[in-house]
Order: structure tokens, then C-alpha cells, then sequence
């Protein structure tokens, strides 16, 4: 149905389709091409870190869930959703993530600064360096030093 109510200038512009995918697990990537020639290494774990299910997500602002322990997360399957997206089943059976094409796009282009992010939340949960990215993470306690360092 095209919409007829808004100048084509004024209406969004469809977002890049995916033209290949390929799940890498040895290196745990997923590579996909995009239609306008943009191409992504996306690592299993950022997707893992930053699914857009409401169990990563919450239901709202500040409902977030930091995912701690997914370095070495792999995809096990890809599912189809539609003509719109696709669902990773992960090795730590999280599965309740729909992964649109827009958002595919967004987590390659962004992909050093959602890192930087990642990282950054990490250590003020109490995850020194990048601790908790790794299997059994646990946040370092802090001492009640003064300083702001653990001792």
C-alpha cells in the first residue's frame, strides 16, 4: 500500500536489506552484506550483549540487564523472521531476539561505540578491565577505600 497522504521526499527512506549472510563460528562472526554495499563482521558476542529482547532490553527505560559471561557465546542457529529480520538461537539458549535489518545495521555501524559502551558498563558494574565478558564473571567488591580503587 504505498502512502499517498506524504510527498515522497518527506517519507523515510527504506532501510539497507540484507544480501548475504554468513555465520562464521570458528571466528565467531556473522558477516552480512547490505544491498547498499555496506558489510559487517558483527562478533557473536555483541549481538549477544545487545539482543533486542525484552529479557537484554527490559520493558522500558532503565530496565536494561547487563549481560555478563558471553565472550564466548556462538550462534547455534538462524532462524528467518519473516521478510524482515532474523532470530539467533545462542549456545547459552537465549532465543527471544528479532534481529530487523534496521537494526543489523545499526549494531555494524556503531559497532565501536556500542563496544566502548559495553565495556564502560562492565566497569561500573564492578567488572574490572574486561572481566566480564568472560565465563563465571563476577564483579569485583570494592573495599571502601576512599580513592575509588580496589586495593
Amino acid at each position: 500500500m504505498t502512502d499517498l497522504t506524504t510527498p515522497p521526499a518527506a517519507r523515510p527512506a527504506p532501510a539497507p536489506a540484507p544480501t548475504s549472510f554468513k555465520v562464521r563460528r570458528q571466528s565467531r562472526v556473522m558477516e552480512v552484506e547490505f544491498d547498499d554495499g555496506a558489510q559487517f563482521s558483527l562478533p557473536f558476542e555483541l549481538l549477544r550483549v545487545y539482543s533486542p529482547s525484552a529479557e537484554v532490553r527490559g520493558h522500558g527505560a532503565g530496565q536494561e540487564v547487563l549481560q555478563t559471561g558471553k565472550r564466548e557465546v556462538e550462534i547455534v542457529a538462524l532462524e528467518p523472521v519473516g521478510n524482515y529480520g532474523v532470530k539467533p538461537v545462542f549456545s547459552d539458549d537465549h532465543a527471544s531476539g528479532i534481529y530487523t535489518w534496521e537494526y543489523l545495521y545499526q549494531l555494524g555501524r556503531d559497532q565501536s561505540a556500542m563496544w566502548t559502551d559495553y565495556l564502560q558498563r562492565l566497569q561500573l558494574a564492578g567488572y574490572p578491565g574486561d572481566s566480564g565478558r568472560g565465563a563465571g564473571a563476577a564483579p569485583v567488591k570494592s573495599t571502601g577505600s576512599s580513592c575509588g580503587h580496589v586495593h
